[in-house]
Parts: structure tokens; sequence; C-alpha cells
């Protein structure tokens, strides 16, 4: 997998094509048997590659139709999509030039962290998951391991508290890392080594990715969040203070502590009256917004070598969750695709049906297709119910006499018979009664009064 360079000074230079991820999560992807290329690189000793699992939970749900296991109606169609995901990033990230030599997919493992215990509406605003999601949860889990990806969690602690601990150790050893995510959130940990990848997007996102989304530097964004503050997880921030006016401050005053100590300095009095007024709870909204890089780490770095999966666990538990599709398209995990399914061919049976098929296929297509006159106003693709076709016509003798639908009730229902002429001096009320019942057969004609 190639990742576009980041913006340089040359805005001309000519751009690699990269095919984007999320085109088609089914679509078969390039086999690791066809890549000549270890998982090893000439670059760091460590390049640790970090998936957010939490964003890649949610996409897959949302982005994918409702799927059922046949066996007991389990939902499975997050299950579906993250495999087919993380499938995918394996294949590539093996393919690519700066392959990982470590992996790992962090999860959140609770609603409540520590942050709730600073601010007790952090993220309360947040509606609980979708009853078809909360069961996929552990089955998720369960299908990372089973691919052979450490599955990273701690209670008290978000995913991106994790990941920032992580991605800042394996950058004071002297490691890169990629983080697979689209979240803002992990922004201010760009920089020395540490990079972003947006799948949705196919963007690889470094320092002046974030420059241009924040206008400040990776090492200022948590300012600027603090002051703005976050509508999605509930952070207060400071009233009336946009990104575009945080950054502006932020520019000018050089950090949020400076900002808060000279805010009666500002000219603007309604701004100014924001700052001193609400310095307290941008305090707070700066430690919400903040990623600790101290967070404990559930497993070293070692642990989380790449490695390929057990073809036995993959299997089952593929076959467990009947992704049989899937299941051809991994194989072993390694890259070596199961049997497919070969379509069935004329005459495999018996020489004698391999020699009577082309006869018997011309003799279908050839056979005319009986209609039944009773069943003519079954609606039919593209048109209107009741419409009878030239041939129907033809065959009813109705092709020249005007045609209306019988009101009333019975076998007649619904079908077009011939209009029969309103007589002169009639109305449409007088002649009501008479086009319900008609036509009458003969014997049912009522005798003179």
């Amino acid at each position: 997998m190639y990742f576009p360079p980041t913006v340089t000074d040359d805005a001309q230079a000519p751009r690699a094509y990269v095919p984007a991820m999320t085109d088609t999560l089914d679509a078969a992807p390039e086999t690791l048997a066809d890549i000549p290329r270890e998982p090893t690189q000439d670059g760091p000793r460590i390049r640790l590659y970090l998936v957010d699992g939490s964003g890649f939970i949610f996409r897959a749900f949302h982005a994918l139709p409702p799927l059922t296991r046949k066996s007991d109606g389990l939902p499975v169609g997050a299950v579906s999509g993250f495999c087919s995901m993380l499938w995918k990033l394996l294949v590539e990230m093996k393919s690519a030039e700066d392959a990982p030599t470590h992996l790992a997919v962090v999860f959140d493992h609770s609603e409540s962290t520590f942050r709730n215990k600073l601010y007790d509406q952090y993220k309360a605003h947040r509606p609980p998951p979708p009853e078809d999601l909360v069961p996929q949860f552990p089955l998720v889990r369960e299908a990372t391991r089973a691919f052979g990806v450490p599955c990273l969690e701690l209670p008290g602690y978000e995913a991106d508290d994790l990941i920032a601990a992580y991605a800042c150790k394996a950058r004071d050893m002297g490691g890169e890392v990629l983080i697979v995510s689209s979240d803002k959130d992990l922004m201010q940990l760009v920089g020395d080594g540490v990079f972003m990848l947006d799948t949705m997007k196919n963007l690889r996102i470094g320092p002046d990715q974030v420059m241009e989304k924040f206008g400040v530097p990776p090492n200022k964004v948590v300012d600027v969040q603090a002051l703005c503050g976050d509508s999605v997880d509930n952070v207060p921030g400071a009233p009336g203070i946009g990104i575009k006016t945080a950054a502006q401050l932020i520019n000018e005053y050089g950090d949020l502590d400076t900002l808060l100590a000279r805010a009666g300095e500002i000219k603007q009095p309604k701004r100014r009256e924001t700052l001193i007024a609400f310095a307290d709870q941008i305090r707070l909204s700066r430690e919400l917004v903040r990623l600790d890089c101290d967070t404990p780490l559930p497993a070293t770095l070692d642990e989380l070598a790449a490695d390929d999966p057990d073809p036995a666990v993959l299997a089952e538990f593929l076959e467990r969750m009947e992704f049989r599709s899937l299941a051809r398209r991994v194989g072993d995990g390694k890259g070596r695709s199961g049997p497919r399914r070969r379509h069935a061919r004329p005459g495999g049976a018996h020489p004698r049906r391999a020699a009577a098929w082309p006869d018997r296929r011309q003799r279908l297509r050839l056979r005319p297709r009986p209609r039944d006159p009773r069943r003519l106003d079954r609606p039919r693709p593209g048109r209107r119910r009741g419409r009878l076709r030239h041939g129907d016509r033809r065959a009813l003798g109705l092709q020249r006499q005007p045609l209306r639908r019988v009101a009333g009730g019975g076998a007649g229902r619904g079908l077009l018979h011939p209009r029969r002429p309103r007589a002169r001096g009639a109305t449409a009320a007088s002649t009501s009664r008479r086009r319900r019942t008609w036509p009458r057969s003969p014997a049912r004609k009522s005798s003179p009064a």
C-alpha cells in the first residue's frame, strides 16, 4: 500500500494514485502470496500501526445493510464489514513500502472514564448504541484476535488515550507510528514520526494537514480545542468562539495560558468578557481534550509484533460466523485463497445431457409463455395496473374499441372492457349504476314490469 506524500512547497509535484480503501468492502484484494515483500523494513526498528477499532465498528455498521446469521438470526453486519476492512488493511500494509513491524487494534472499554469524574456532563448527551450493534461488540474483538492482531483496551480510559500512550512510547524509542483513524482528537499527536491515515479519504495526515484544518501546528491543537469546545463530546469551551477565532487568538498570544493571563488586553469587549468570565471552564475543557500519554499500557511493544493469523483459528471463526464468501477470499490467512465454487456446466452429469443441452436451451427460449386472461390485471414492471399489451388486446378482440375499467367486484374486478356508449341525454349519475354492473349476462336480463 502506497501512502501519498504530505504537502510540500512544490504544489505541482505529481502524485501517485492510491486506490480508495472504501470503494468496495467486498472487493477481492490482492493475495498475500503475490506480494514478494516480507513484513519487514529497512527503516526504524519499530514501525507501529495503531487502528482505531471503534471507528471501524461504527463505520461498518452504518455503511453496510443489516445482516443476520442464518442459523440463529444473530446480527453480524458490523462484524462482517469489520473483518473485510481489517483484511484489506492487512493485505495493503504488507505490500506497502513502510510495512509495520508492530500492529494493534484499540477499542474503548466502557463509556465511563476518568474524564467523567472531572466533568459529569462529558459525553452525557450521546444516545446509547443501537440494539443490533451491542451483541456485535464482543464478536468484533474475537474477530480481531482470529486475524492474529492484538486487541487492546483498558478500563477507565478511552481508546484515544491508549493510542497516545503507545505512540509516545514508540516515538521516544526512535520508531514511527501510523494511526489508522480520522478522529480530529488524535491530531494533537501528529509530528516527530507520528502520522495519521484517513482510510475514508485515503489521505495521509501530517503537520501540514493539521495546520490546514485547525490553523495552528499540532502542538497547539489542544489550546484551540479548549477554546472552541466540542459539541460531539459535550466539551463546553468558551461560548461564541469558533475554530477560526481560537486559532487567531492562539497564534497572536502564543498559548492558552498567556491568552487567559492577558485577556484584559483584548480590544473586542464581548470576546474579552467571555475569556475572563469562562476562564475556569476553558481550563477544564483543556483537560478534557488533552490525551494522556502516561496511560498504563496493557501490553508491551514486543507483544504487538505483526504476525500471520493461525489458519485453524481463523477458519473456525469465519465458519461459525457463516462468512463463507469472506472465508474463500481470506483462505488460510496467508494469501492462499480457499476453493472457489465452480458453476455447473451443461452435461456435467451425463454425456447425453451435454449433447442435448443446446437444443433444450433453444426450445426453452422459443417456447411461448402462456397467458391467463383472468390474470391480465397483474402489474408488470414499468406499466400501470390494468393496462393491456397490444398482443393481449388482440387476443381478446379489443384492439379497436375504447377500454374502461370495471368498478364492480367479482372475477372481473380490475379488468378492462369495451366502453358502452352512454344514451343521449343521460347524465353520469343516471348511468353510474349501469356502468358498475355492466356487462350483464343475457340470462340475467330483467323482465318487464
